[in-house]
């Protein structure tokens, strides 16, 4: 049995299992399935005072409970909450690197690793991938895979709308994410859900199941799994340049003119990626020692491959592969020539017989008479011989994820006395890389096709000491007195590659590019450290009964960047039981990540159309400190990276008017000096100004290597580019914005309703472009248009008996592609519905459709240039309509 059979038995064997448990524990009560949230829900975050609601705390927190996130097609948790959350959003990754196996998400407009995520309260570690093709919104972010967390493991999802370093630390600049895990010692949910795409592709499944176990007379053991599929999309187009190749009498590249899903025959693969053997385990567990003390543990273990692909490389034209100079009618150089089919010669230049430098193309046909000279000498060599259709390929990784947090809590003395939470964190995850159908250029006809370029993984240890105190004073309420200290230590490791994925071969000298086409493998193993300690205290009281004051300092210290001190002052006033007021002012920070600081890279990027070859490096490195010389002398200051800073401001109210309940919620983030890829540094300008005089990147690395100026080992992987970047804190940006959200419960015929409407207005400006290699005016215009502005829903629930339905309209205001040259995309409205039978008791049928009438956005004006028939960065998403069937079973 393979490894993925041996993962697919394991997750059914798990929720077999816990069916099983359930039915021979004896008597078992339904775990509570209400998904109403109100303002009285207990939370856990933004305060540390206990036994606080929604409703009595200085800052706005949401409360979506578990059931609420199974009332969808989707099964991702980052979409569940797309449709939750006005102000998330996430999209689909259709050709973006490592991104589409780690998708980017967006709080508020701003990058993924500006949110903080939570785990029972818990930090929660990040996942592997930079985000390097995250849509100018995300570019360079490495965020926490939130996908690991399978929603029926979900207990409640808390969405702190407010910023909170003083509290938590680094990240929390937008809001916190907390995921509350079920906690029943009792009861169970076995669900079955199988969907696909009105479009007949995207068929998916997912088999779950969680069940509530006794541990001992008090404590509880929750264990839950989850095993899906979900097969990818193709919303691509023919591409224009196929049908030309075709129509000139490239016959080859005629496999490329038809779209089928089920085959390798498609122009590219643009879509949704597949999604295989995606499993998803979890345990939470708590266990009371005495009465004032309690032992608790959760943890998790997921793994998944993902699989999409890359643009098409054309045969005429691609740059390192196929494309080749201006020549002659013979095949010699010549500057004032035609277009030509790159050529090499396989034993050296100068060395034994000559090749034509490029076979010249008759339109878009090689000449017959110069391919046949190249194929018959087997000294010279083009990629037109081996693939003379072009190729397209196909890229993917293998992702896995663990965590666990042991801590013990309790209370010192009784009554009112001094509680405590100590807890040690241990997370990692991993991503081992692979593509297929693609080349290393410069090996020649000796390239393999398959490739495995290495892999990436964040570790992560967190150690916390939080305590706490109530301290009478006199005043409405006692005051809370919390303080503790975090110790935190990331790892980030980077895996080399097989030889070939990285190689400099042969033919590099000649134009042909190194490393496997469209994602370079890594040329070196690295780890990379950094730690950080912090010391925080936190005060809340009830000054008097309508007046809450709340304030937090927190103190921090990183080894590679220094230390921060961050404050937050929050009050609400209640002017009585239907009308509250609310507002903060706070500071927040994000460090970069040691994957920031550290990582190494080669991704290709689709500049204006052209595809272009660009590296990443650590300014740290050899060639991060040649890069930085050069804008030193172009500039005048030399780049640093360190953390962004920023301001938080928010003002709200609630109240109740009527049967309603409605929050207003208004913020203002400035963030500073914000963590960026600067722009491309020309490579050869970087190594000229460092002494020298060579026209080329290969013959200037060769020069300076020989006077002792550099070690040419140190830009293994990077000898043929011609540009790179590297992070750097560059630019600022202010985002302003209001949340609203209001419930409606009423009786509606025999049966109960609720109508819950949410909306999120949303602007972010950026106020400073930076003045040490400042981002470009695209970058510009993705971070301030490329999300809407406005995004909400309304929705509707009822249920009457044995029946319950939901109806949800989803609005996605007007948002730009400006950087893609796609001005004023339409705004969209996308619709849900649902509709649920208790056949028995305890047993339910469901049926639902996600965008039930079937609405796109808007497609590309020249969709065959690139074969994108939509645009990427659409909020929607590009699928499409999607049917669903769940069978759930509760215990």
């Amino acid at each position: 049995m393979d490894t993925k059979e041996m993962k697919r038995l394991l997750a059914v064997s798990v929720s077999t299992a816990m069916l099983a448990a359930t039915m021979s524990a004896g008597t078992a009560y339904a775990q509570d399935n209400d998904d109403s949230a109100d303002n009285d829900e207990i939370i856990t975050i933004g305060t540390r005072r206990t036994q606080r609601s929604a409703a009595d705390t200085p800052a706005p927190v949401d409360v979506i409970s578990g059931v609420e996130f199974t009332r969808n097609a989707a099964d991702d948790v980052q979409d569940l909450l797309r449709t939750s959350v006005p102000s998330f959003n996430i999209n689909t990754q259709p050709i973006s690197d490592a991104a589409s196996i780690v998708r980017p998400a967006n709080l508020r407009g701003l990058s993924p690793d500006q949110t903080l995520v939570l785990l029972n309260g818990k930090r929660r570690h990040r996942g592997s991938v930079i985000s390097f093709l995250g849509g100018g919104i995300s570019d360079g972010a490495q965020g926490v895979d939130i996908s690991a967390i399978p929603s029926i493991a979900l207990k409640q999802v808390e969405v702190l709308r407010d910023g909170a370093s003083s509290q938590y630390g680094s990240d929390a600049i937008a809001g916190v994410l907390n995921f509350v895990l079920k906690d029943s010692p009792e009861g169970g949910t076995v669900e079955f859900k199988y969907g696909s795409t009105y479009a007949g592709d995207g068929d998916n499944f997912r088999v779950s199941g969680n069940v509530g176990l006794p541990l001992g007379d008090q404590g509880f053991v929750s264990l839950s799994a989850e095993y899906g599929e979900t097969d990818g999309t193709v919303r691509s187009v023919i591409r224009d340049d196929v049908r030309s190749l075709v129509a000139a009498g490239n016959n080859a590249a005629g496999d490329f003119l038809t779209i089928n899903t089920f085959t390798d025959e498609v122009p590219q693969y643009w879509g949704q990626p597949d999604v295989k053997d995606d499993i998803k385990l979890f345990i939470n567990s708590a266990l009371e020692l005495s009465d004032n003390a309690e032992v608790y543990a959760f943890g998790n273990y997921a793994s998944r491959t993902v699989e999409g692909g890359f643009f098409y490389r054309n045969p005429t034209n691609r740059g390192g592969v196929y494309a080749g100079p201006l020549v002659d009618a013979n095949g010699n150089l010549d500057p004032n020539g035609g277009a030509s089919v790159r050529v090499g010669d396989l034993d050296g230049l100068g060395v034994g017989g000559s090749c034509p430098a490029g076979i010249p193309l008759n339109g878009l046909i090689p000449d017959a008479t110069i391919t046949g000279q190249v194929v018959g000498d087997p000294n010279c060599f083009s990629f037109i011989e081996t693939i003379p259709g072009g190729f397209v390929p196909r890229f993917g990784g293998e992702n896995e994820d663990y965590g666990v947090s042991l801590g013990l809590r309790g209370e010192i003395g009784l009554g009112d006395g001094l509680t405590y939470d100590l807890s040690v964190t241990h997370g990692r995850n991993k991503t081992d890389f692979f593509i297929g159908n693609t080349v290393n250029a410069s090996l020649g006809p000796n390239t393999p096709r398959d490739f495995n370029p290495g892999g990436q993984q964040q570790t992560e240890i967190i150690l916390n000491a939080d305590f706490a105190y109530l301290l009478p004073t006199g005043m409405a309420s006692d005051l809370s007195i919390a303080f503790g200290g975090e110790y935190r230590e990331e790892t980030f490791d980077l895996f080399q590659g097989d030889a070939a994925s990285f190689a400099l071969g042969p033919l590099a000298d000649q134009g042909f590019s190194s490393s496997s086409n469209g994602f370079g493998g890594f040329a070196n193993n690295s780890s990379a450290t950094q730690d950080s300690y912090a010391l925080y205290t936190e005060l809340e009281a009830d000054v008097t009964d309508q007046l809450t004051v709340q304030g937090a300092l927190r103190y921090e210290d990183y080894t590679a960047f220094g230390d921060t001190l961050d404050y937050k002052i929050a009050a609400l006033f209640k002017v009585n039981d239907s009308l509250r007021f609310r507002g903060s002012h706070s500071t927040a920070f994000h460090a970069p990540t040691a994957g920031q600081a550290n990582i190494t890279n080669v991704t290709t990027q689709n500049v204006g159309g052209v595809l272009v070859d660009q590296g990443t490096v650590p300014l740290s490195s050899a060639a991060g400190q040649l890069a930085a010389d050069f804008i030193q002398a172009t500039f005048g200051d030399r780049p640093t990276l360190g953390p962004e800073d920023a301001e938080v401001f928010t003002a709200g109210m609630a109240f109740d008017a009527g049967p309603t309940n409605w929050t207003i919620d208004f913020y203002h983030i400035d963030v500073a000096d914000r963590i960026a890829l600067g722009a491309n540094v020309d490579f050869l300008a970087a190594l000229q100004n460092a002494g020298a005089t060579s026209t080329t990147v290969s013959a200037a690395l060769t020069e300076l290597s020989n006077n002792g100026t550099i070690n040419r080992s140190d830009f293994t992987g990077f000898e043929d580019l011609s540009e790179y970047r590297f992070f750097s804190n560059s630019f600022d940006t202010r985002t302003k914005g209001v949340d609203v959200v209001g419930r409606y419960p009423f009786d509606f015929m025999n049966g109960s309703s609720a109508l819950t409407v949410a909306a999120n207005y949303n602007k972010t400006d950026v106020t400073n472009v930076g003045t040490i290699n400042p981002i470009n005016a695209t970058r510009v215009s993705n971070l301030e248009d490329q999300l809407p502005n406005w995004k909400g829903f309304v929705q509707w629930s009822h249920e009457d008996g044995k029946w319950r339905t939901l109806l949800r309209a989803n609005y996605y205001g007007q948002w730009d592609d400006v950087g893609n040259g796609f001005p004023d995309r339409s705004s969209e409205l996308l619709v849900d519905a649902e509709i649920g039978y208790e056949v028995v008791s305890g047993v339910n049928f469901v049926i639902g459709a996600s965008n039930l009438f079937d609405n796109f956005p808007d497609e590309n004006p020249d969709a065959g240039s690139l074969g994108q028939l939509y645009p990427e960065a659409a909020p929607t998403g590009f699928t499409g309509g999607q049917y669903y069937g769940k069978i759930r079973i509760n215990f």
